[in-house]
């Protein structure tokens, strides 16, 4: 199984930023410790290119972020000063999510071990999302001629409003959505399917509306890859969270997601989206259970 990852994920930022920014390099740390990989199978994702980026962004946006043309609004709603590191990084997460699908279809699963940015919409990034990793990768595989139909399926603990944007009207991309209806971003978009949870939403009820959403997500779309934002902020004690999964509810999650798919014969390409944890240990454990269920199934 083929995991990308760069240090260019590691931003750094000003002191008492609040985005975890270090879970990246801890994770690759974790997963190289479980003895499950070896340093072989940490890719260097590619730059995506302006050419990627604008099959679901606007020519002019990706033009202005790449030149440091973003006004301070702009990055207030981004969350990240501006800075080419920032780009670099930014390209880099889109790149790795494009490269985990062309390995999950040659082989069956692959991760990026960043990405997730489904805040970011076609003219705007917001909520520590620049570029939309899942909407600019389903769009190459597509352009590439690797398939026609793609499901987007987002359990991060907010919703995909940028997916769903970008992707609106759009029959052969099926974006779900399943998050906190009290959670950011608080104008919710209008996804193919969305499922709203209640605030201290636990594992049964979640698992049990996961169940439905995805069957219905299946069914409808019948996609030819998955890619799969498996967020580790729908855990209790996650700082942006308001749901109250355990860490076994979160793996019963990622099993359901991965068997799902492997039941019928498709695809599956993993981006870790959110997780914000204190201690950011956490964040770590839950994404390096994902990693490992899906290598077990690889």
């Amino acid at each position: 199984m083929r995991l990308f990852y760069t240090g260019a994920f590691v931003l750094p930022l000003p002191a008492g930023h609040r985005f975890p920014m270090r879970k990246y390099a801890l994770l690759r740390e974790r997963l190289l410790a479980s003895g499950a990989f070896g340093e072989s199978d940490f890719l260097t994702p590619p730059a995506a290119t302006d050419e990627e980026l604008c099959r679901a962004h606007l020519p002019d946006y990706v033009r202005r972020m790449s030149a440091g043309g973003i006004g301070d609004a702009e990055l207030k709603r981004i969350g990240f000063p501006w800075s080419p590191e920032m780009v670099e990084r930014s390209r880099r997460s889109a790149g790795a999510t494009i490269a985990a699908c062309r390995a999950a279809l040659a082989e069956g699963l692959a991760a990026n071990l960043a990405g997730g940015t489904h805040h970011a919409h076609a003219d705007r990034g917001e909520g520590f999302c620049v570029f939309n990793d899942a909407a600019v990768a389903a769009r190459a595989m597509q352009a590439e001629g690797r398939l026609e139909r793609v499901a987007v399926i987002d359990c991060d603990v907010h919703q995909g409003n940028g997916t769903a944007t970008i992707l609106a009207g759009d029959d052969s991309v099926f974006t779900f959505s399943i998050h906190g209806a009290r959670n950011f971003p608080f104008d919710k978009a209008k996804s193919d399917l969305d499922i709203e949870l209640p605030d201290g939403t636990g594992d049964d009820a979640y698992l049990a509306a996961l169940t439905a959403g995805l069957a219905q997500t299946l069914e409808r779309s019948r996609p030819q890859l998955a890619i799969y934002l498996a967020g580790a902020d729908p855990y209790a004690g996650d700082r942006l969270g308001r749901l109250s999964l355990s860490m076994a509810g979160l793996a019963a999650r990622d099993a359901m997601v991965l068997d799902a798919c492997r039941a019928r014969g498709i695809p599956v390409a993993l981006a870790m989206a959110g997780g914000y944890a204190d201690p950011i240990e956490d964040t770590v454990a839950i994404h390096a259970a994902t990693i490992l269920a899906a290598r077990a199934r690889s």
